[in-house]
């Protein structure tokens, strides 16, 4: 898995890189496919329950599931998700982040760089004895302090084998309710938030998830590993993949 997490993260890095005006939701997908292959990996997503892209790619007001298109050009101002997903050696790694296209609104900024350390506020909390419900409460009661919603119809997940295992992950939740978390376990963390309403709709092409007021959205997502120590995050870059303790600034 941390193979997987790595590479999956290093696309998305790249894909990250190229984000500007101009370029196409399509050609982002094409960088992103053609890391993963060089790797020798598949990409998690291509082909999954008949999605066409490499990754998920949505922009402004959609949240996520956003279909890679010759035909969408980044404008200045957009705020874009990327996710992506490597399948290696019998195993997932599962990763998004929000990028935005040249200067974009106070809001999107704000919006990006809280559901980014709302993550870090979630895995806080994913220790070995703790409750899915901790994970979930400490990003939703992190979120709400700046008027943001986080979405609920869409939530983290377990990862590993499968792309998608038990348990789901909320990014609400109740302190000390929920499934209980233990050592070995891996999770993809993923807050999925709204500048304005949760409430969300699929669009016409089966896949695009959009808010319903049309507000901004914003996603951020890492794969981890619980463990005694701390938790591993399986999808960051760098060699240092030493467990988060909670206290871990630099890992911001």
């Amino acid at each position: 898995m941390r193979a997987a997490g790595r590479i999956a993260a290093e696309a998305l890095a790249l894909a990250g890189e190229a984000v500007r005006e101009g370029i196409t939701t399509k050609h982002l997908d094409t960088i992103i496919r053609a890391h993963i292959e060089k790797c020798g990996a598949t990409p998690s997503f291509l082909g999954y329950s008949g999605f066409p892209g490499s990754a998920c790619i949505s922009i402004n007001d959609e949240v996520i599931h956003g279909i890679p298109s010759e035909e969408r050009r980044l404008k200045e101002g957009d705020i874009v998700k990327i996710d992506v997903g490597a399948y290696y050696k019998g195993f997932h790694g599962d990763c998004a982040a929000t990028f935005g296209v040249g200067k974009i609104s106070k809001e999107a900024e704000t919006l990006i760089t809280a559901t980014r350390e709302s993550f870090f506020r979630g895995i806080a909390q994913a220790k070995p004895g703790n409750r899915i419900g901790d994970i979930g409460s400490a990003i939703e009661s992190y979120l709400i302090t700046f008027g943001f919603s986080v979405i609920r119809k869409y939530v983290g997940h377990g990862v590993g084998a499968q792309l998608h295992e038990a348990p789901d992950v909320p990014n609400y939740g109740t302190p000390g309710r929920g499934p209980r978390i233990f050592a070995g376990q891996t999770l993809a963390i993923e807050p999925m938030v709204s500048a304005g309403g949760y409430e969300v709709y699929e669009a016409d092409d089966g896949w695009t998830v959009r808010t319903v007021d049309h507000s901004l959205t914003a996603h951020y997502e890492h794969s981890v590993a619980i463990t005694e120590e701390g938790v591993i995050i399986l999808t960051r870059l760098g060699d240092d993949m030493e467990p988060y303790d909670g206290n871990a600034d630099g890992l911001r």
